[in-house]
Order: C-alpha cells, then structure tokens, then sequence
C-alpha cells in the first residue's frame, strides 16, 4: 500500500482496455501540469507506462456483459476492498473515475463519505440507458468531464457541474498517418483490396466474433480472389487464443500487433467489434461493418435498458445509421461478407460514410483533451472547484 508521505496524490481509477487508453492521455497531461504530485490507482499497462503507482491491474477486470460480469465478481471484489482501503490510509487530493461506471459509481459513494472529491472523466452513457445515473453522479461528482458534445445538457438538467472537454481519442490517434504511409508500413501493395479485421479487446468477443469473421474472409475471398485481410488482434487478448481461432483461416490471412491505427489507416474497408475501434476508425475515415455478440442473458438485459437504435459510437455520435450493424445472431459469416461485399461494389457507399465520418470528427471538439482536462482535476483537487 501506497504511504501518505510525500508529494499530493490523486487516485485514478480505469477498468478495460478503453479506459486505461484514455487513463494513460489524461495522466501524461497531469505529468506535465503537476510533475511532483503522486498517482495511483487501477489501470492497466498504459497508465503504468506513465508512471501510475498501478495498486489493481485493471485488464483482468475487463468484462462485456451483464451475465459476464458475474464470472469476474470476486476480482472486482478485491479490487474495491484494496482501492477503498487507500482511500482511507492515503487520502488523495482527489478521485478521478474513467468510465467502468458499475464499478467506478460505487467508489464514488465511498469517495463522497469520506468528502473527497470526485472527478468523472468520460461519464456513464446515461444517453443509451439509465438516465437516473445522471442525478446520482449529480450527487457523488464534484465535477463531471464530458467526452460527448450531446451529454452537458443532460448533466445540467440535473444539476451536476459539467464541462464538456471532448473526446480522448483526438489526442490518441497519430498524426499525419496517411493510407500510403501505413500501406508501406505493413507491406501492402499500393492497389490492393484490404480488408481489416478487429474482433474486440476482450476475450468473450474474441471467441464469439473473430470465427465469423475469419468464416467471411473465406466467402468475400472466394467472389474477389485478389483481396487480402490483416487481423488487428488487441494487446489485451491472449496470443495462442487468436492462434487457436485463426486456424481454419483461409491462406494468406495476416496478423499484426501493435499496429491497429496503421491497419485502419491501411484498409478499405473494416470488420470491427463495435466499441471504442468504430470510433477510430471513423476519425481515421475508414469505412467499415459493425458487429456485436453477447450472451443470450445480456441481450435480454440490454433490449429492456438500452434507449438508443444503435450501438456504435459511429452511429450513436452521427445520430444516424452511417455504417451497417449486425448484431446477435446476424452476426454469422455469410452475413458479414454480404454487408462487405455490397459496400466494396458500391463507391457510393463507402463516399458516404467517409463523408459522415469527416462531420463527426468536428463535433467531437479539438486535440488537448487531455491538458483540458488535467487541468480541471486539478482545479478541483487544489479547492478551487
């Protein structure tokens, strides 16, 4: 455990590959605004890289839905008992959450017991269901850091104090990466098709997207025998699983590590696991087809709770279906290769979404999310909230 001696501290709490990602942007920003204060917490190996005193590694914790969650509840148990125990024993200037909210919203009430203050970057999506959220967070918050233009008003309207400070991923995504530079970059011929394939950060998604969409290359193969695919595997999932699952791969199927921008970048068109990717990619200006699957539990849960027509940030951000999204039990390898196929014979299409792509990236405000937000934390850490 983390002592009291020593520089002020703030905690910082991520869970998932998303949130250590955004964890690991707002951390080098407060390294730079208050270089001798403390910081610890939960993340995962991004948030370490920048210094974070990791006191729970958070890419264990990592979960889909709401029956999967219930396989990981004693980690998380312990995970909460050893962050409210620093609480107590290391009071931090601070409680900074990222998301995670089942998890993070609870740490909030015992934050707000012990008069902590609480900083919420990158809110609960009370916009796609359970909007009472929005007044508990009102309750627990000292201030509330919006990632999305739409969200301010819903936080003002019940009182919370709201800065909307955009989204992470602008300071993210790498500059100047340009389609020929990361065709070069991976060794992909000039005037070839290709097609990307990211099947999602966790394992559950893994398992129940990449066979369909490894089950699609053959199909898309077999009416464009020229084309050529690259699997963009998270750092988060297991090697030998992607080994495992890649074994009845048609030929030539390709692997990268490490280079998921550049094969965004790279393709022209993507299958990808709907979440934080379809996001980048759409700020990258990659078309591509959405799919999502989660247990038969879950989708009774979500199909009762979720209020929006859509589940992918692209879709959810335009306020309109720009790409396709197959979900549950759509999600099968003749489907996916359909949806693929008819957007690579229709230029028309794929103009679209880049041209919807290119209206998103300019509501989701400008690059120095990071420093903005570092410096409202700070603010609230030093009194002056």
């Amino acid at each position: 455990m983390v002592t009291t001696e020593g520089a002020p501290c703030l905690m910082l709490v991520a869970g998932e590959a998303s949130g250590d990602l955004h964890g690991a942007t707002l951390c080098r920003a407060l390294r730079t605004e208050a270089p001798g204060w403390r910081l610890v917490g939960m993340g995962g190996p991004r948030m370490a890289e920048t210094g974070v005193q990791l006191l729970v590694d958070s890419v264990g914790h990592a979960v889909v839905g709401g029956s999967e969650v219930l396989s990981r509840l004693p980690q998380l148990y312990r995970a909460f008992r050893v962050l409210c125990q620093q609480l107590r024993a290391d009071r931090p200037r601070a409680l900074v959450l990222i998301d995670f909210p089942e998890f993070n919203l609870r740490l909030a009430r015992v934050a707000k017991r012990r008069q902590i203050p609480v900083v919420y970057f990158i809110p609960p999506q009370v916009w796609a269901w359970r909007r009472g959220r929005a007044q508990l967070l009102a309750r627990l918050a000292t201030q509330v850091l919006a990632v999305f233009p739409f969200e301010p008003p819903i936080y003002e309207a019940v009182g919370a104090r709201v800065e909307f400070v955009g989204h992470p991923l602008l300071d993210v995504l790498p500059n100047g990466l340009t389609r020929e530079g990361a065709r070069s970059g991976l060794g992909v011929p000039a005037d070839a098709t290709l097609i990307g394939l990211l099947p999602g950060s966790r394992r559950e998604e893994v398992e129940r997207l990449l066979p369909p969409m490894v089950e699609a290359a053959r199909q898309i193969r077999e009416k464009i025998p020229q084309v050529s695919f690259l699997v963009a595997p998270a750092p988060t999932v297991d090697p030998a699983l992607v080994k495992r699952l890649l074994r009845t791969a048609p030929g030539e199927l390709g692997q990268v590590r490490g280079r998921t921008y550049e094969v965004m970048a790279a393709a022209d068109l993507l299958l990808v696991a709907s979440g934080t990717a379809t996001l980048e990619a759409a700020l990258i200006g990659t078309p591509m087809v959405v799919c999502y699957r989660i247990s038969r539990v879950s989708e009774l849960i979500a199909r009762l709770l979720i209020r929006i027509p859509w589940v992918s940030l692209a879709n959810i951000v335009s306020g309109r279906a720009v790409v396709p999204e197959l979900l549950q039990g759509n999600v099968t390898g003749s489907r996916l290769a359909e949806e693929a196929l008819s957007l690579l014979k229709n230029p028309e299409r794929l103009r679209a979404q880049r041209l919807a792509f290119g209206e998103l990236r300019g509501a989701l405000g400008t690059p120095g999310v990071g420093e903005r937000a570092a410096r409202r934390i700070l603010q609230v850490a030093r009194g002056a909230s």
